[in-house]
């Protein structure tokens, strides 16, 4: 049994931002009103696009099956709306790109109630049979990387997970939608925390939380107690960026360093996102598969900021719109946390299963600092959580040597920006081993 934490332990390295939820950290969820236009990119999710099983003209209920999954590293698309599908064609994705995507125009007249379905007796359900129902309801890591989850349930044989781990961290600055989640739904992450530890057979959950989150932390203890769920644990994490990353969140919570090239469960532990783990609860509750999310909605550029459940697809325009607009000084908008989102391309780009947030930023936040040559100060190595050369990585890049990027571990990256965020020098390094590890997969030299 891996020996739990004390509260002193962490990850060595990463960085301190400021954490910013002030805006939304104490506003209730909230949902906002369908809209016309919805669009669903069959590529939302790692792995290979889901393939479309309805047609241009076709009419389509809420919740429907609307793509099938295009590998087993793949998952489902079901329309958020009851509509028309109006077209199966490229459409704009949020890094400006042209995507496959199916286009739904909503019935105005629809009421959008969900049918109700009975719920699924998933205590009954051999080990195949529940991951192939994880992967119908389209369900992928909601932290941002959008994994289809039902991979990580996937175990090959005689692998036995001791721990599962509820990632509660949310580190990055902003976004408060997890942290919502526990204070609103604890009784959905505790079910859903049984239910993928007894499909999984692990020992002990471990649900961790930073201490910015004490109130998470402490109502989830009181429904722990009350319920009497000897298997689960709330851990309190010293606030440290990027601790929900999966690897770092292990070796905070237990001291254990994931080898290069494995994988969380290779150390007999799965990590599941707070709000992977309630979407999990719905679907096996409800048959609620995964048409929408919560988004955080902040940042000193929008009115109105909100914590909101918003349908799949739904143009960030109208996201924006519903929280007041956006201010005259607003300069860029980033899908996701300031330090792992994108900015996006247009207001009409969509919501998407990995969307945890919309940030409007106004031209102080978006002015780039003026660039100066590496003093090699050795910063960006000191706040690397993998324990990488960042500096090294982003020269490489810059001269096109990927074949020595790769044998570097730039893969290992997780593009955290934690190295960018602390150069004294102002040099984008986090974006020139983004641009390395593209081009790394391009050519080849990782295999090289």
């Amino acid at each position: 049994m891996i020996p739990l934490p004390t509260f002193k332990r962490r990850f060595a390295h990463g960085i301190h931002p400021d954490e910013l939820t002030e805006q939304t950290v104490h506003l209730p969820i909230q949902r906002v009103p369908f809209v016309s236009n919805y669009v669903l990119p069959l590529g939302q999710h790692l792995g290979a696009p889901a393939r479309p099983t309805v047609k241009t003209g076709e009419r389509v209920q809420r919740g429907q099956l609307i793509a099938e999954p295009g590998a087993f590293v793949s998952t489902t698309l079901h329309s958020p709306v009851t509509g028309v599908v109006r077209a199966i064609a490229p459409r704009r994705y949020p890094n400006g790109k042209l995507q496959q995507a199916i286009e739904i125009e909503a019935d105005p007249y629809a009421t959008q109630r969900l049918e109700a379905k009975p719920s699924i007796d998933w205590a009954s359900l051999s080990g195949d049979e529940f991951i192939n129902h994880i992967q119908q309801a389209g369900i992928v890591g909601m932290g941002g990387a959008a994994f289809p989850t039902h991979v990580k349930y996937a175990l090959p044989d005689g692998m036995h997970i001791k721990h599962l781990v509820i990632n509660g961290a949310e580190c990055e600055p902003y976004l408060t939608n997890d942290h919502r989640l526990m204070l609103e739904r604890p009784d959905a992450v505790l079910q859903g925390v049984e239910i993928a530890r007894q499909k999984l057979d692990a020992e002990q959950v471990t649900i961790g939380v930073e201490i910015n989150k004490a109130d998470a932390i402490d109502i989830l203890e009181k429904k722990i107690k009350h319920l009497k769920y000897q298997h689960i644990k709330v851990i309190p994490l010293r606030v440290k960026y990027p601790q929900g990353a999966e690897k770092m969140l292990i070796q905070s919570l237990f001291g254990i360093e994931v080898p290069v090239g494995q994988l969380p469960r290779d150390v007999g532990i799965t990590v599941n996102n707070v709000g992977t783990i309630v979407a999990i609860a719905d679907y096996f509750n409800t048959g609620l598969p995964l048409i929408e999310r919560i988004v955080t909605v902040s940042g000193p550029g929008v009115e109105k900021p909100a914590n909101l459940i918003v349908p799949l697809g739904t143009p960030v325009r109208e996201v924006l719109r519903f929280c007041g607009g956006l201010k005259q000084t607003t300069r860029e908008v980033i899908m996701g946390g300031p330090m792992m989102g994108m900015p996006i391309a247009s207001l009409d780009v969509p919501i998407l299963k990995g969307s945890s947030g919309i940030i409007a930023f106004t031209a102080e936040q978006t002015a780039k600092p003026k660039e100066y040559p590496c003093i090699h100060c050795g910063r960006c190595a000191e706040a690397c959580p993998h324990f990488l050369n960042p500096s090294r990585l982003a020269r490489l890049s810059k001269v096109s040597r990927y074949e020595e990027m790769a044998q570097f571990h730039a893969m290992e990256c997780v593009e955290c920006g934690a190295c960018t965020f602390s150069c004294p020098s102002g040099i984008p390094i986090v974006q020139l081993i983004k641009v390395g590890k593209t081009e790394i997969r391009k050519t080849g030299a990782l295999s090289k």
